[in-house]
C-alpha cells in the first residue's frame, strides 16, 4: 500500500513544482540565469536589469547628433536560457533582440527586432566575448559598395554599467567607421521585498498619524521587542501597544521616516534611518521630533513585520 501512494503521489508532488522557476517572477523581475545554460550565458549577467543611456548617433553630414535618452533593459527569457533586451528612446523609435549562446559554434547569436522598421526576416548578428568585451557582427557593405560589417560592441561592463558602440569596419578591420555610440549607467532597483517594507513603514506612519496603537502593535511580530530613547525593553505586542497609546494630552501631528538603507537576507531583513515628526497638546502648542532608527523585519504569512525596533531623538 505504501509503494502505490508513493506511485500515485510522487508525480503529483512533481507537477505541484514550478518548472520554470528561472522565468520572471515579483521577486525576480529580470529572471534568473538557468544553471543548466552555457557557462557564456553569463557574458551578459552584468547588464541584466535596467539601465538609463545616452544615445548618440552620426547625422548623414558625418557630424554627431545631439545625445537622446534611452532607456535598455536586459532579462532571462525561456526559463533562464536566453537574454532578451528592449530600448525605449525619447524619439519614439524602440527595439529590442533575443540574444542566445550556441555551444556547439562557440558564438552568440543576436536577433534584432524594431518598431521602425518592422521584417519578416530578422536581422542577426554573431560573436563572442573578446577579452572583457562582448563583439558582435553582421555583414555590410559601406555605401560605396566596400565589402565589410557592422561591428557591435559592449565595453567597460560592470554592475554599474556599460558602453556600447556601433562601426563599419573593413575584412581586416583597419578602417573603422563608427556610427552609433551609447553610454549605460544601471538603475538600482529596489527589490519587491523592499518595496514592501517600505510601504510598510509608510503605513507604520500613517497609524501614528491616526494615534492608532492597535494598527502599529499588529505591524510587529507577537514576540517583538523594542528599544525607545531612555527606556527599558519592551517585548510582546500587547506591552508595545501600550507603549505606542498617547495620553489624552497628547494629539499626534505627523510622522515621516525616511530609510537609509534596507537589506534583505533571507527570511529577515534590517533597515535603518531617520524619523521626524510632531505632536501637539489640547492648548495646540506643538513639538517637533526627530531621530535615528534601526529595525529587523522578519518574514511571516508573507508579510514583513517588525521585530525588533529600536530609536533614539536627535
Amino acid at each position: 500500500m505504501r509503494s502505490l501512494l508513493l506511485f500515485i503521489f510522487l508525480p503529483l508532488m512533481a507537477l505541484a513544482q514550478n518548472p520554470y522557476e528561472y522565468d520572471q517572477t515579483a521577486s525576480h523581475p529580470y529572471g534568473k540565469l538557468n544553471p543548466e545554460a552555457p557557462k557564456e550565458m553569463g557574458d551578459f549577467a552584468p547588464m541584466i536589469g535596467t539601465c538609463d543611456c545616452l544615445s548618440t548617433a552620426r547625422k548623414p553630414d558625418g557630424d554627431w547628433a545631439e545625445p537622446q535618452k534611452m532607456e535598455w533593459t536586459f532579462k532571462y527569457i525561456m526559463n533562464g536560457m536566453a537574454v532578451q533586451d528592449e530600448t525605449l528612446k525619447e524619439d519614439g523609435s524602440h527595439s529590442g533582440s533575443i540574444r542566445q549562446f550556441i555551444a556547439d559554434s562557440s558564438k552568440w547569436y543576436v536577433h534584432w527586432y524594431s518598431n521602425t522598421t518592422p521584417s519578416t526576416t530578422l536581422p542577426t548578428w554573431e560573436g563572442a566575448k573578446r577579452g572583457d568585451s562582448i563583439v558582435l557582427y553582421r555583414d555590410q557593405k559601406a555605401p560605396n559598395g566596400m565589402d565589410g560589417k557592422f561591428r557591435l560592441t559592449f565595453k567597460n561592463i560592470s554592475d554599474n554599467g556599460f558602453n556600447w558602440i556601433g562601426e563599419w569596419v573593413d575584412p581586416t578591420e583597419k578602417i573603422v567607421y563608427p556610427t552609433w555610440k551609447i553610454d549605460c549607467s544601471k538603475r538600482s532597483e529596489k527589490s519587491a521585498e523592499e518595496i514592501v517594507i517600505q510601504k510598510n513603514t509608510q503605513a507604520f506612519s500613517r497609524a501614528f498619524r491616526r494615534g492608532d496603537h492597535l494598527a502599529i502593535a499588529n505591524m510587529y511580530t507577537k514576540d517583538a521587542h523594542i528599544f525607545p530613547n531612555n527606556s527599558m525593553i519592551i517585548s510582546g505586542r500587547e506591552a508595545i501597544a501600550e507603549r505606542w497609546k498617547f495620553s489624552d494630552n497628547v494629539i499626534p501631528v505627523s510622522h515621516k521616516i525616511t530609510p537609509s538603507e534596507i537589506k534583505i537576507i533571507n527570511n529577515y531583513a534590517y533597515d535603518f534611518g531617520y524619523y521626524e515628526g510632531s505632536t501637539k497638546n489640547k492648548e495646540g502648542i506643538e513639538t517637533p521630533f526627530k531621530g535615528k532608527y534601526v529595525i529587523v523585519w522578519r518574514k511571516e504569512d508573507g508579510d514583513w513585520k517588525m521585530y525588533l525596533d529600536i530609536w533614539n531623538t536627535l
